[in-house]
């Protein structure tokens, strides 16, 4: 979901920050249990509700609000969207992306990061805080992967629950998103998923069943894209007989903003509230087709009597939603940013012990356009503007004051400097470029206008934007004259649904289609000293104005030779590179090679110093095969929130082991990936909706991996992740101990020499089963802290459900008898405990 609505709010100057000092008694206001008083109440209020009063109540108002009813002392209800931080008006607490919060692998952490996210919430006044998201990460490019929390349904469910508890524990509706199977923003307005009902229900729904079954969340939130031909807000397999009739779930069943486009099929098929207004469940059509006996007034009533009884449950009719004893800043709040942000980093990579810096690293060179300012979070309704932030610069430079020096460079030139600083020449030689304005948007009759640019350099990073009222083309065309031999980049950017077509000597060598967003695209092009090159850029702006950027430089000018000089002279280099809001985000997907510019600052930063290490700012995994080999360490900071630089300090400097587990399979290449040949939707005729098909089945991510071994094998595995300490796993015992129920119990000891942190894996193989399924698949995990030398014992049970598999034939849960192993480790592909065991039934 996003916010192109909320400049049409009402802005409030928020002053009085609060900051808090001293220990402040939290306002606890856990939702109350669905009694027979509750629904009592609720009939009361519903008898005295018109028809019109009720279907009022379907649709949204003022964009963020549901409808009150003074009547029935129903107040107006506000919603913030609220995947990690509270994006409300103003700044907010920015905590650890939700993928960064899977990669804890600590569901207790994640209570804690809820009902921090709930107190900011209640600050501010907020009743429905639009989070967690838990759709799956089926491949890197998705531009909301860094949202959700992995590839892993359990994993995810387990992170789902604690996040929700947290957040209603302090009296907000938690809403879980976006349901299903939004798995890619490519064009996620109109894609259809193809998915069969084995993977829709292995896959895709356990981790929002678990929301609903174990979290008892209060709300779900549709997710725009179609699955099997119908839009989720009207999907009445999905969003009814499974949520709601199989699931048995009582809350609130929103449209995502925007998501709705039948209103009487969205009725019929469940949804409850349209939001962000009744734009499909409009008042006349509904209201029409009730009298007319055509929609069923008891559908009606049931999907008020979810608004009415969340209202009654979570408290909103008997106290202020606005708590002002809350802090809007809260140093309370801020130490759990740091804790999520610490338990996140994952150390990939750390050869010859370069981590963590020891008493010999004296100066240290902070490189790159990750290192600052500090970047949060990503783009779209995710991102959180905070208070503060620590970026992984002013992170070392606090810790290591008075101990170290730090130096600092981009390393990197801005987008903006690129487009600035580019030189062309018109068709007859004059400088810059000639500008061809067509008032239509095909580039057809005589140009409007035709002027000079010295520069294409109005690029605006703009999302969601205003349409343009009257279309219009634009057209720049001259030469490129490189001014010696070698590879240049060619740079360019344009933002939300614009396109573009960038010709160099007459060959297209990069395309912007229509996408409802996008980031700066790049192509690299080896080119002859004084040897022009010619320049073709077809331009259609979506928006009444010009936010093109073209910009051409040489590959061995990318990098400024004052990060060249910083890196020779220190003992160490940390180079902060990835994506940020402007190349990650909701509403398109990102690319798998890394953000321009940045390989070649790697491996140049690489040549000079050979400590140099690496830190990643992602949603998931990127393109490593240039550069991996020539650095001794990389870490994997997803987007950390506003205390990342700290916790990335505190791991570089080794105050803080990082502890850190992969949330997903980090493959080579792109085409290692089990859903590489599945993940694009082929072209479609117009008027069509595009089509993806979820070829890949069951076998997503590591459950691909580990089931073909005769394939590329992933770079770093699902829960995969380094330590400063070590560990053993032993004696493993499985046993029977209900019909239903297996006990699994092994020790795990810290072997190493400092205190650190290990996630105890269990999988489970049915080499038996009737049907293909997953070599191995993880069915129960526990995190662990232990002291030197500690041995702790550890025993987990597993139901019925973690053997079965979900059978189409009979439509449900399916244990075939027979054979099964049992795995114990600490990555999807390190086991090194095994265990054989045989159900009867």
């Amino acid at each position: 979901m996003h916010n192109r609505f909320l400049k049409h709010l009402t802005l409030s100057l928020w002053v009085a920050l609060g900051v808090c000092g001293a220990a402040y008694a939290d306002t606890i206001a856990t939702p109350a249990a669905d009694t027979p008083a509750v629904e009592q109440r609720v009939d009361a209020m519903l008898a005295k509700l018109s028809l019109e009063q009720k279907v009022e109540l379907l649709g949204g108002v003022d964009n963020f609000f549901t409808h009150a009813e003074p009547n029935i002392g129903l107040p107006a209800l506000s919603m913030s969207d609220g995947p990690y931080g509270v994006r409300a008006v103003g700044p907010s607490t920015a905590y650890a992306a939700g993928i960064g919060l899977a990669a804890s692998w600590d569901p207790a952490l994640a209570k804690d990061v809820g009902a921090a996210m709930g107190r900011d919430a209640r600050a501010r006044g907020v009743s429905f805080l639009l989070g967690p998201g838990v759709n799956m990460y089926r491949a890197p490019q998705n531009g909301r992967n860094m949202e959700y929390f992995g590839e892993d349904p359990l994993l995810a469910g387990s992170m789902a629950v604690g996040l929700i508890e947290g957040v209603q524990s302090q009296g907000v509706v938690a809403t879980v998103k976006h349901f299903v199977a939004n798995n890619s923003e490519y064009d996620r307005r109109h894609l259809d998923t193809h998915i069969d009902e084995r993977t829709l229900r292995e896959i895709y729904l356990p981790a929002f069943e678990m929301a609903v079954k174990q979290g008892h969340v209060g709300a779900v939130m549709s997710s725009y894209n179609l699955v099997n031909g119908d839009y989720l807000a009207e999907n009445r397999t999905i969003s009814y007989d499974i949520l709601k009739k199989d699931w048995g779930f009582d809350g609130i069943f929103m449209s995502d903003w925007g998501a709705t486009h039948d209103g009487l099929k969205a009725f019929r098929a469940g949804l409850d509230l349209e939001m962000p207004a009744a734009e499909a469940m409009t008042p006349e059509l509904i209201v029409s087709h009730l009298r007319s006996g055509q929609l069923s007034s008891a559908m009606l009533d049931d999907k008020v009597r979810r608004i009415l009884r969340t209202a009654v449950r979570f408290g909103f009719l008997d106290r202020p939603q606005k708590d002002v004893n809350l802090p809007l800043y809260s140093l309370q709040n801020d130490q759990v940013a740091l804790n999520d942000a610490l338990e996140s980093l994952v150390l990939l990579k750390n050869d010859h012990h370069v981590l963590p810096f020891d008493a010999s690293i004296k100066t240290i060179a902070v490189i790159g356009p990750d290192a600052d300012p500090a970047i949060s979070s990503a783009g779209g309704s995710s991102h959180v503007d905070t208070f503060q932030a620590q970026s992984v610069l002013t992170g070392i430079t606090h810790l290591g004051a008075g101990k170290v020096k730090v130096l600092y460079s981009r390393g990197l030139p801005s987008a903006m400097e690129i487009f600035k600083k580019s030189t062309f020449s018109t068709p007859d030689g004059k400088p810059g470029l000639l500008k061809e304005t067509f008032a239509n948007d095909a580039f057809q009759g005589k140009p409007a206008t035709s002027t000079v640019d010295a520069q294409v350099d109005l690029w605006k990073p703009e999302l969601w934007t205003e349409h343009a009222t009257q279309r219009q083309s634009i057209r720049w065309s001259g030469n490129f004259v490189p001014k010696h031999d070698g590879k240049y980049l060619f740079l360019t950017a344009a933002a939300s649904e614009d396109t573009y077509t960038l010709y160099v000597d007459g060959k297209p060598v990069i395309t912007q289609p229509h996408r409802e967003g996008q980031a700066p695209l790049y192509a690299t092009l080896a080119l002859h000293a004084n040897q022009p090159v010619s320049i073709r850029l077809d331009y259609r702006p979506d928006v009444d104005y010009s936010r093109m950027g073209l910009g051409v430089v040489a590959i061995d000018e990318l990098i400024s030779a004052d990060a060249k000089k910083m890196a020779a002279l220190a003992d160490a280099a940390v180079v902060a590179v990835g994506f940020d809001p402007s190349s990650e985000s909701e509403a398109y997907d990102r690319t798998f090679q890394l953000p321009w510019g940045q390989e070649a600052l790697i491996e140049a930063m690489a040549a000079i110093n050979p400590k140099t290490v690496v830190s990643v700012t992602s949603g998931g995994a990127y393109a490593t095969d240039g550069w991996l080999d020539k650095v001794p360490a990389l870490l994997q900071n997803w987007y950390p929130g506003q205390e990342g630089g700290t916790a990335i300090a505190q791991v570089l400097f080794g105050e803080h082991s990082p502890e850190g587990k992969l949330p997903i399979s980090f493959e080579r290449q792109w085409a290692d990936n089990p859903t590489h040949d599945w993940y694009d939707a082929p072209a479609h005729p117009a008027g069509t909706n595009p089509t993806v098909t979820y070829g890949e089945g069951v076998f997503l991510g590591y459950r691909g991996f580990t089931s073909h071994l005769d394939k590329a094998q992933p770079l770093f595995s699902f829960g995969y992740g380094l330590s400063y300490t070590s560990f053993r796993f032993a004696n493993l015992k499985t046993s029977t101990v209900a019909p239903d129920q297996v006990q699994v119990s092994f020790d795990v000891r810290n072997t190493g020499k400092r205190e650190g942190a290990e996630v105890a894996q269990v999988y489970v193989g049915d080499p038996s089963a009737k049907v293909a399924r997953p070599a191995r698949e993880l069915k129960a995990f526990r995190k662990l802290r232990l002291k030197p030398g500690q041995t702790q014992h550890v025993s987990l049970l597993l139901d019925r459900r973690a053997f079965a598999y979900y059978d189409v034939g009979h439509h449900d849960w399916q244990v075939d008898p027979g054979l099964f192993k049992v795995y114990v480790g600490d990555a999807s592909n390190d086991t090194p405990l095994e265990a054989s065991l045989t159900l009867q039934h």
